[in-house]
Order: C-alpha cells, then sequence, then structure tokens
C-alpha cells in the first residue's frame, strides 16, 4: 500500500524506490478522438498530485469523487474515476433572478491580480516562448547547461523524475490545496519527494533532457488548469 498524505507520496513502506511509471501529459493522455478516460488504475509511486497533473485535473476532485478521504491512502492496482457524478437535471421553476448593483450593466469583476510575494524566476535567461504558444501550458527559459534552477515558491516536493513524457527530468512541487509547479528538462535532480523547499532554493540544473535544447520548461497549475507563469512571477526590471 502507497500512502499519500494531501496527495503527497510518503513513500512504499517496503522502501526504496520502484521503477518510475510512464506518465503523459494531459493532452497526450487522453483517448482517441479527445476523450479522457474514465477511470484511472493506480501505478507504482503514483500520487494524487501527479495523476491529477497527468489529466489536467485537481487532485481534490478525483480525492472526492473517489470517496477518498486525509490522509489520503491510495495503492497500486486502485481504480479510481476520474469523473465526477452526473449533474442533477435542473429544477423546472426558476428562481427569480437577484437584482444587479446599479451601474453594473451586468459585466463580471476583473480577476483580482496575484501578488508576486513569497515567488521568484526559477531561472533566470531570455523568455523563448511565453503562455499558450507551445503545445503546454508553460513558459521556456533560455539559458546554459548546469544552470541553476530554483523553486518559485516555497512548498512541497511531490514528484521528481523521467515518468511524464516529453518533459525530461522533471520536479514537481505542491505550494498549497491549489498551486502546483513544474520544472522540466534538467540534466540534474537536486531535491527528493517528500522534501520541503524554499521560494530561491536551488533543485536542478538547468538542461535539454525531453527538449531539443538547452532551456526551463516551467508551468503552474491552479486547481490542476495550467495558468500563465507570469501573472505570479515578479515583474522584471
Amino acid at each position: 500500500m502507497v500512502l499519500v498524505a494531501g496527495g503527497c507520496a510518503l513513500g512504499p513502506p517496503w522502501g526504496g524506490r520502484t521503477s518510475a511509471p510512464e506518465v503523459r501529459g494531459p493532452r497526450s493522455a487522453k483517448q482517441p478522438g479527445g476523450k479522457q478516460p474514465a477511470v484511472h488504475v493506480v501505478r507504482p509511486r503514483e500520487t494524487l498530485s501527479v495523476i491529477a497533473w497527468r489529466y489536467g485535473l485537481d487532485w481534490r476532485s478525483i480525492a472526492r469523487w473517489n470517496r477518498i478521504r486525509s490522509p489520503y491512502v491510495i495503492y497500486p492496482g486502485q481504480r479510481l474515476s476520474l469523473r465526477g457524478p452526473p449533474a442533477s437535471p435542473a429544477p423546472v421553476a426558476r428562481a427569480k433572478a437577484a437584482p444587479k448593483p446599479a451601474g453594473s450593466r451586468g459585466a463580471s469583476p476583473p480577476a483580482a491580480p496575484v501578488p508576486a510575494r513569497g515567488w521568484a524566476w526559477p531561472a533566470t535567461g531570455r523568455l523563448l516562448r511565453g503562455f499558450g504558444k507551445g503545445e503546454r501550458g508553460g513558459i521556456d527559459i533560455a539559458g546554459r547547461r548546469g544552470q541553476p534552477v530554483v523553486a518559485a515558491r516555497s512548498g512541497r516536493v511531490v514528484y521528481t523524475g523521467t515518468g511524464l513524457v516529453g518533459y525530461g527530468r522533471l520536479v514537481i512541487i505542491k505550494h498549497d490545496d491549489r498551486l502546483l509547479t513544474a520544472y522540466a528538462h534538467n540534466d540534474r535532480l537536486l531535491v527528493k519527494e517528500g522534501q520541503t523547499v524554499r521560494a530561491g532554493q536551488k533543485i536542478a540544473e538547468m538542461g535539454s533532457t525531453g527538449a531539443d535544447r538547452v532551456m526551463l520548461h516551467f508551468e503552474v497549475r491552479r486547481d490542476g488548469k495550467p495558468s500563465n507563469p507570469l501573472k505570479y512571477l515578479p515583474r522584471r526590471g
């Protein structure tokens, strides 16, 4: 049995590492025709956070759909539903709409800006590709081989390895119940799963694993969905 606390693996009870499972990103995890599978069979070393990353879901939703409660225990071979229960039919009678505030004109309020406090750039270098420009939802930062890659925010390491196809040597850090960050294509990984890191701490060395050039691919996931990293990182001068 594998123990998972808050979506973070505590490690297999027999000790040591099992072979890393091949885990594909949200796009490639879907079945032919673009449909997402309804069920996932848990593999050794997988956690709720990594499974959620694979399918672009929120780990809390997977736990809720499968009635998994704290301390969030999952085990190899377990079948997890990747879909919520069917929506209840809408009531026949419509509730009376609440009056809109004067001057609102029905417009949605603008999204609140995300504060940069506690965030750091994961690497120094030229921005090669902005958010939404590539196949995956993140940014690419140019650099030299062996250059430091640092944690963008304090948190706990929930994944290290090469099991996610197309990411090379990868680190995933969980910052809270809603936010994860990923650091891909590294040459060397300097942290372990379960380790607590602080913002600005060196976690890897930049490389080109899984890529055609030396760079860092950096992603932010909020509630399982890709979010523009530039909304979180400090503005460059």
